[in-house]
């Protein structure tokens, strides 16, 4: 019993929603990250930024290894050093230079596998609700380069004209040497 405390204290907003709500907000938003993953696998880069709002923010900070003591340094802040910090604009200018041929990185293209999973909702307010995943992001390229990224996202999703868009990501990988030859991958 504690512990349904404990993950039902870690959600907000969701109290005001009936079970059957809850459970199709859950498969309409579980639905919409399978889809946008797909459509990152399948290299539809111009529709997965259409799933972005305009006043979106896409970060993801860096990981270090630190003492239990210096627990809350272990992530960069928002406005330090970071592996992303975009917004539409800047998410576009990535998508053309992937779809452009010219990213020596990216051509030929990499082979991506996106799993995501343990979708929590843990915040609804209005239109928006943040979401917790868990993800697995395996890509090869050439014919030995392999990478394989884990971790939690924190995504906010938000309702324009009775549809879910994206408006908000942070990325949070689990290991602190990246060891990929190079970060051109979508999250």
């Amino acid at each position: 019993m504690a512990q349904a405390k404990a993950v039902h204290a870690e959600t907000t907003g969701l109290d005001t929603l009936a079970p059957r709500q809850r459970m199709e907000l859950q498969f309409e938003i579980e639905q919409f990250l399978y889809a946008e993953a797909a459509m990152i696998d399948g290299r539809e880069y111009r529709a997965w930024l259409d799933l972005w709002t305009e006043d979106c923010s896409y970060w993801m900070p860096i990981r270090r290894t630190v003492t239990l003591s210096d627990i809350d340094r272990e992530f960069t802040r928002r406005g330090d050093m970071s592996f992303y910090d975009d917004n539409k604009q800047s998410l576009a200018m990535r998508v053309a230079k992937m779809e452009s041929g010219s990213s020596w990185s990216e051509d030929p293209p990499s082979r991506t596998r996106h799993i995501v999973g343990n979708v929590r909702i843990t915040d609804v307010k209005g239109d928006e609700m943040t979401v917790e995943v868990a993800f697995l992001l395996y890509r090869s390229r050439l014919n030995t380069e392999e990478s394989m990224w884990v971790g939690r996202r924190v995504d906010r999703l938000r309702r324009v004209d009775g549809a879910l868009k994206l408006c908000g990501r942070e990325i949070y990988l689990d290991q602190t040497l990246i060891r990929a030859t190079n970060m051109s991958t979508l999250f």
